[in-house]
């Protein structure tokens, strides 16, 4: 198969735990050829269809970090030409990821098969995504009103406020009963009533650690990476420093991935990655869920291989 990776700038990427970069050392292992681009290089006018201007061919080297990869070629590719497009744009969920959703969209009108599905991903905001499950989620509010906000912490005393579009943990607060600086923080993330917020409950179980449950194609991986704070830190994400542990999936663990699984899958969300702390779902991830190798390392589950195996499957059925 020929597969079109449309990521971030390659040269950025940390092998010793990119997702994106385990998916290609697989999908190379099976044989399959690799194709390159970022959402910049997404091209469509009129008479003509959606081109990748800068697609770049890739072999794998085996060796480490800088030099990882070759470049054996570079050239204008259509999408449709394409057997898979796989959508692997790290957030945040800003304008630009809206726009290539839109032209990955057209590229779907035009024959080529993306993962995961532009239409479910401009669905599924991550922050917002929870929203349709209520039933396993905290007590949460969205909103632009620090009155609100105000409200918030006086009926649940220690929470925790995020900005929608942030990743990795970025921008997370939390504030106790005492309420310190609560209206800096509401300024800062609000914007003075310009930008919406999520505040949700803290969760005291994120001591135990942020479980990242990983869903492909509807079914969950039978191991979590409990992404644990560290030191003085509320965060448990790993780019702020938390560490990260895999286990099996509890029970609850489970009952929630078969719960919102299929869900998702049905809407064309190949990959989803729940955070998960406690018994509550605190966000959906489907931009480009990570953790594949920090699973993989700790268990000998084969992350990649699963997820190339459904991305294999999803072609056949629609062949």
């Amino acid at each position: 198969m020929n597969l079109l990776f449309v990521a971030d700038p390659i040269e950025t990427f940390k092998t010793s735990k990119d997702s994106t970069f385990a998916m290609m050392r697989e999908a190379a292992r099976r044989g399959h050829r690799l194709q390159v681009c970022e959402p910049r290089d997404l091209v469509w006018v009129r008479g003509g269809r959606v081109v990748a201007r800068r697609c770049r061919t890739i072999i794998l080297t085996g060796r480490e970090q800088a030099d990882w990869f070759e470049v054996v070629a570079t050239a204008e590719l259509a999408l449709a030409d394409t057997d898979a497009v796989l959508m692997r744009k790290d957030p945040p969920f800003d304008p630009e990821f809206i726009y290539a959703t839109h032209l990955l969209q057209q590229a779907e009108r035009e024959g080529a098969r993306v993962f995961n599905r532009p239409q479910a991903l401009r669905d599924h905001p991550e922050k917002l995504a929870i929203m349709e499950f209520a039933d396993v989620i905290a007590p949460t509010l969205v909103t632009r009103e620090a009155d609100a906000i105000r409200a918030f912490h006086a009926e649940h005393g220690d929470i925790i406020l995020k900005p929608l579009d942030g990743m990795g943990g970025m921008g997370i607060f939390r504030v106790g009963a005492d309420g310190l600086n609560l209206g800096s923080i509401i300024e800062t993330l609000n914007q003075h009533g310009q930008a919406t917020v999520m505040v949700q409950r803290f969760l005291p179980e994120i001591v135990d650690g942020d479980k990242r449950i990983l869903i492909i194609g509807g079914v969950p991986v039978p191991f979590c990476l409990a992404r644990i704070p560290q030191g003085s830190e509320i965060r448990g994400n790993l780019a702020a420093g938390g560490k990260g542990v895999a286990r099996p999936l509890s029970e609850r663990d489970r009952e929630i991935a078969e719960q919102l699984g299929p869900v998702l899958s049905a809407r064309g969300l190949l990959l989803v990655g729940l955070d998960v702390i406690g018994a509550c779902v605190t966000e959906i991830n489907v931009t480009s869920p990570t953790c594949f190798q920090e699973i993989t390392d700790q268990t000998g589950f084969d992350v990649a291989a699963c997820f190339v195996d459904a991305l294999e499957g999803a072609l056949m059925a629609a062949a």
